[in-house]
Formats: structure tokens, sequence, C-alpha cells
């Protein structure tokens, strides 16, 4: 019995990790690379731990702390993961809109921010190189594929765009030209 339960549990874990069915068709769900985002969010955070902080309260007010940093951060990694394990247990056009949504929010908004605020600065920021060499070409990739296997059309992938990356478009924008933030 307990040999039974973990081998269908195994089967599982290497159907979610594959991009190919029972039957050896390509499935729907978008398999490995799913896996990596949280593993990359951490590693931008990681890079932004070593000097985010005072990079921000020097550009933004009211301040931020480190304990607020960590707090937003580790709650943002508790909903990739959930994000992340939506996909993979069930890949629908519901599990990629959120996927989209989000990223768009996490990665796409997020590296355009870095990006922008190295350039008002004419200097590194911290997050820039993570932002850029793994937030940009993973958030294509996802979405692409996406987009491939027809779990998304173009026109509601821009609205979930648009919609995802508002929020953080704002807030990037209150704190690199007003001196504020929005959350």
């Amino acid at each position: 019995m307990r040999e039974s339960i973990l081998t269908a549990i195994l089967k599982w874990i290497i159907q979610k990790l594959t991009i190919m069915d029972d039957a050896g068709h390509i499935s729907k769900g978008l398999g490995v690379i799913i896996i990596l985002a949280p593993l990359m969010f951490i590693g931008h955070f990681l890079e932004e731990s070593t000097g985010f902080v005072s990079w921000f309260n020097a550009h933004a007010s009211p301040p931020i702390t480190p304990g607020l940093f960590w707090t937003v951060n580790i709650t943002a990694l508790v909903i990739t993961i959930i994000v992340t394990i939506i996909e993979l247990a069930a890949p629908s056009f519901a599990s990629a809109a959120f996927l989209i949504l989000w990223l768009s929010f996490l990665m796409l908004a997020n590296a355009i921010f870095h990006i922008t605020g190295a350039l008002v600065d004419w200097r590194y920021m911290p997050g820039l190189v993570t932002a850029i060499v793994l937030y940009l070409p993973y958030y294509f990739l996802v979405l692409g594929k996406l987009l491939q296997k027809g779990r998304l059309k173009l026109l509601p992938a821009i609205v979930l765009i648009f919609l995802g990356s508002v929020p953080m478009v704002i807030h990037s924008y209150l704190i690199l030209f007003r001196g504020s933030r929005l959350f």
C-alpha cells in the first residue's frame, strides 16, 4: 500500500516536471521551467538585499526598513510558489492568466523599474543584474510558451500584462520621479 502511494506520487511529480503527458504527447503545461520562477525571485531579492533599502530610502519617503523589505519579499515569494504550484498541478487558461498577471507585476514591471532607476541615477541599482539577466528572458520565455501552446491568446495576454504591470509601474514612477510610493 505504502509503495503504491509513493509510486503514484513519484509518477505525478515526474509527469509534472516534464512537458510530455502519459501518452508521450507534448502537454499544455510549462514543465520544469515554471519551477525556476521562485528560484529567480530568490536570486533577485538576494541581489537587492545588499543595498536596496538604502537606495530606496534615498529616493522615496516614507522610508522602508530592512524588516519591511524582507516581509514584502517573503510574501511575494509565497505568492510565486502558490502560482507555480497551481500551474504545475492544473495547467489551464485560468492558471496561465494568473501566472502572467503575477509575473507581469513581479518580473516585467519590476525589471522596467530597475532599468529605469539605473538610467535615472546613471549608476547601478540593487537588483538590476538579475532584472535584466534573469527576469526579462524568463518572463518572455514563459509568455511565449503560453502563447505557443494556445494557453493564452494575444489580446487577453496583452490585457493581463497591462493589468499586472500597472501597480508596479505606478509605484516605480512615484519612487523615481515624485519621491513617494504607492505601497
